[in-house]
């Protein structure tokens, strides 16, 4: 996992909040190139596609991480946090992951899946908002997305990438809305390719099957760390980091030891093994503010 930090990867461009002609323009394109999130997206609009209810029982605690990564690699990064919430409560904790932000979104907003969450801004902001979600604790700092392109591309303005071909994280995410943000008109557009992950839009930009991604900073900077022929075009304004965020009928007894274990988890050898693997140095205390207004993005999209 990169080490989240606030990020200072290239000029900071804010993206605004597009109109809603601009998002169904987004779409018409997208249903051309990814046919198969459109049908998957219609099932779950019309409830033909039921998520299987996984909420935690006998007080299991049951943790989602928002997809950035693979199913897989999500597991593996992000199983010791769950192991280390479930020593300091004494309960079952499993992670439960989706391999995309749709359907990662539809079990979400649905609130029958997962009581504990390590997510997006967007996603905490919204759940804190709209289902009673308390926020614990959050990563340190702040965060921003990057658009990527090969270090060869003779592009220096993003105005260039009108009509071309832009990796970018699924609807709902917030690279998606950082993507439609950059292009706010409707007759000058990119044309989005949406992949389920991080890596994927990495291995579309080295084939050269698409011109650029945007991705959050700190796996753009890894990349390029190892290897990558990449630079940056440009970066966003920073946003909070991901939050922990438990579902309201965590009882308050057990919230305490949840946020007292993270916000304290740099003073004890475990806390200290945990952060080691998660590429941290600690949790930092987090409130409803710091995430406050983040959730608007989301009413450009199904289920607000």
């Amino acid at each position: 996992m990169d080490r989240p930090a606030e990020e200072n990867a290239g000029p900071a461009h804010t993206p605004s909040v597009p109109k809603r002609d601009t998002w169904r323009m987004i779409q018409s394109t997208m249903m051309a190139t990814r046919k198969t999130t459109v049908i998957l997206a219609m099932l779950l609009l019309a409830g033909v596609f039921v998520m299987p209810c996984a909420h935690g029982d006998n007080g299991e605690l049951v943790l989602g991480v928002s997809p950035l990564l693979d199913e897989q690699d999500t597991r593996r990064q992000f199983q010791p946090l769950c192991d280390y919430l479930g020593t300091v409560t004494q309960r079952p904790c499993r992670i439960v992951t989706r391999p995309n932000y749709l359907t990662y979104w539809e079990s979400m907003r649905r609130g029958q899946t997962y009581n504990l969450l390590l997510d997006d801004a967007h996603f905490t902001d919204y759940r804190i908002q709209k289902m009673g979600y308390t926020v614990l604790a959050k990563i340190p700092h702040t965060v921003t997305y990057s658009l990527a392109i090969p270090r060869s591309a003779k592009i220096h303005d993003p105005a260039r990438l009108v009509g071309r071909r832009i990796a970018t994280l699924g609807i709902p995410s917030m690279g998606a809305a950082f993507l439609n943000g950059l292009f706010p008109q409707p007759s000058k557009q990119p044309i989005p390719v949406e992949v389920d992950n991080a890596a994927e839009g990495f291995a579309l930009l080295r084939s050269g099957k698409v011109e650029a991604a945007i991705l959050p900073t700190p796996l753009v900077r890894e990349e390029i760390l190892r290897g990558a022929e990449l630079r940056v075009l440009l970066s966003t304004a920073p946003i909070p980091q991901m939050g922990i965020s438990v579902a309201p009928d965590i009882d308050p007894d057990t919230r305490k030891v949840l946020q007292k274990a993270l916000l304290q988890a740099h003073k004890s050898p475990a806390g200290q093994k945990l952060l080691a693997e998660l590429g941290i140095e600690r949790f930092d205390a987090a409130t409803a503010t710091i995430y406050k207004g983040q959730a608007r993005i989301l009413q450009q999209y199904w289920g607000y």
